[in-house]
């Protein structure tokens, strides 16, 4: 069974381009749980400002996150786990997405600057620009011990990541048709 013995919302975080999305379908895939990615979730307003090389502040984000908080805690209220995608890049966003509750962990998707870099640049039909991925990493705030997120390195084949997830939350994948 892949299904913990109650509901978990698990946020994959980390700067644009970390693998957030492709690891969260893996993931989908594997345990059975629908996925959510982050992007779904922000205002036209949000995405032609990123799509103009303009970083996102503070109150274009708070929105987003609520939005992105409310879908978690409707899920979970509704007793279904879930994956969603968000980059949570400063830890007062991690709080407004968690909070103090132990059913919403935190997977941070780790990797360098270059090799994100390399792999916004090879992105197609995405609206977040190369630009702006300095900015990601000047906001970021990698998660603090106190948070207890599941840090995992992208310089690994998404395969490999997802086990990673999987075996740090002790999940066991849905059987393979």
């Amino acid at each position: 069974m892949s299904e913990p013995t109650s509901p978990l919302a698990i946020v994959l975080m980390g700067v644009s381009s970390s693998g957030k999305s492709t690891t969260g379908l893996r993931l989908s895939q594997l345990l059975g749980w629908p996925f959510r990615d982050a992007d779904s979730f922000h205002p036209p307003a949000n995405i032609a400002k990123m799509s103009r090389g303009i970083p996102l502040d503070d109150n274009d984000r708070w929105p987003w996150l609520d939005a992105i908080a409310a879908f978690i805690d409707a899920e979970l209220a509704a007793h279904r786990s879930v994956l969603v995608s968000c980059s949570a890049l400063k830890r007062s966003y991690r709080h407004r997405l968690v909070r103090d509750r132990t059913d919403v962990r935190l997977v941070f998707l780790q990797g360098s600057f270059e090799l994100i870099a390399k792999r916004m640049a090879e992105r197609r039909d995405h609206f977040m620009p190369v630009s702006l991925l300095e900015n990601q990493f000047a906001v970021l705030e990698e998660p603090s011990a106190e948070e207890n997120a599941i840090v995992v390195p992208v310089d690994l084949p998404v395969e490999r990541v997802a086990q990673i997830i999987i075996a740090k939350l002790g999940l066991r994948p849905r059987a393979e048709p």
